[in-house]
């Protein structure tokens, strides 16, 4: 357990997660013919090189404890993935590659990236579930909440969260809560829990509708809110493009947070992407390096009164790789309680607190709507 007095979290890392190489091209799309210079793939290694950077050197470091990672047994992943699908991607690598839509490229090399960020984060689930530390980060990549129990999806193709969630109810913890504040709707993660109601999926994310293609149907609106059984149990926050700190809390605080008082989660997991920052290339929201503290600090209160404080934090997006690095640490000095530590360097704009304000009323009323029509 860890010291109230010194807080410390446990970092999982795998150094197979910089195997994976998504190629180059138009952001995370197929190279243009019409640019000279095509760019390295928005998911590419360098994001995650420079947040490992971060906590290595940072003022953080004396706050972190270091652990190997591994891979996950087939076992493992056949909790939350159909198997057909699982050895569709083992094949895939040994036939040398497939790209599964116009963003997500397996490689040659990414199925050992692939099982060492699944077996990652489990190893981390599993070291909180043990009481051997309360507050666990997985630093894993490729990002998993898009891929669905039997297709990948942007740039997804193994759901870490999902299957921590099952691990979770499998060491006998009746309710599971995951909050996924990635920029990107966490629609791999809501199909796979759709109809369960020891499960709680929410999501906030930039409204960027749906469906996207044949491997993400789902639209991230708040109007799906679960089937049979799950009705309920999935919440959607779809904000506004634009949406910023103040933006932020107010979804936690006015809908996340009364949803999970009346749900008591027993575990509770964080998928914790950075791509809503003000900078990401693959978003539009506003969040900065103090948002990002802020929504770490209200994940720790959510986790001090309902899980006896235990926190199990899973790495998904986020792709400027320097401010991206930032945000990630303002999350974990959040997370843990300890002040800024890091000024940020981007600190110079300023935003409408309100911009999202009238989004997120009509969020809760489109949900409740959904629920009593369900």
């Amino acid at each position: 357990m860890n010291d109230p007095t010194k807080p410390t979290m446990d970092v999982f890392w795998h150094d197979d997660a910089l195997k994976h190489d998504p190629g180059s091209g138009l952001f995370g799309a197929v190279p243009s013919p019409l640019m000279a210079v095509n760019e390295t793939h928005t998911e590419g290694d360098e994001r995650i090189r420079n947040m490992y950077s971060v906590l290595k050197r940072g003022p953080l470091k004396k706050h972190l404890r270091w652990h190997e990672g591994r891979y996950a047994t087939k076992d493992e992943v056949l909790t939350f993935h159909d198997g057909t699908y699982f050895e569709g991607l083992r094949q895939a690598d040994a036939d040398g590659g497939r790209r599964y839509d116009a963003t997500t490229n397996l490689a040659p090399g990414s199925f050992d990236a692939i099982l060492s960020s699944a077996g990652t984060a489990l190893m981390a689930m599993q070291h909180m579930l043990d009481g051997k530390g309360d507050r666990v980060y997985a630093l894993v990549r490729p990002p998993g909440h898009h891929s669905s129990p039997d297709q990948a999806d942007g740039y997804c193709f193994l759901n870490q969260v999902g299957l921590c969630a099952e691990l979770a109810r499998a060491n006998g913890k009746a309710r599971v809560a995951t909050i996924d504040w990635d920029v990107h709707h966490g629609n791999g993660t809501q199909e796979g829990f759709y109809g369960r109601d020891d499960v709680l999926t929410i999501s906030l994310h930039m409204d960027h509708g749906g469906p996207w293609g044949p491997a993400h149907p789902q639209t991230g609106k708040a109007y799906e809110v679960g089937r049979d059984g799950g009705v309920g149990y999935n919440i959607n926050v779809p904000l506004p493009m634009g949406s910023g700190d103040t933006d932020y809390e107010r979804a936690m605080t006015d809908i996340v947070m009364p949803a999970l008082d009346n749900f008591k989660p027993e575990a509770l997991i964080i998928a914790c992407g950075q791509d809503a920052n003000a900078y990401d290339p693959n978003g539009r929201q506003s969040v900065s390096m103090n948002g990002f503290y802020r929504l770490g600090e209200l994940a720790r209160g959510i986790a001090d009164k309902h899980t006896g404080g235990q926190i199990c934090l899973i790495q998904e997006g986020g792709y400027q790789w320097s401010y991206a690095a930032l945000c990630l640490d303002a999350t974990l000095e959040g997370v843990l309680g300890v002040g800024r530590l890091l000024d940020d360097p981007m600190d110079y704009y300023k935003l409408d607190p309100n911009h999202a304000k009238a989004a997120i009323a009509t969020i809760i009323d489109d949900r409740a709507a959904a629920i009593a029509d369900a």
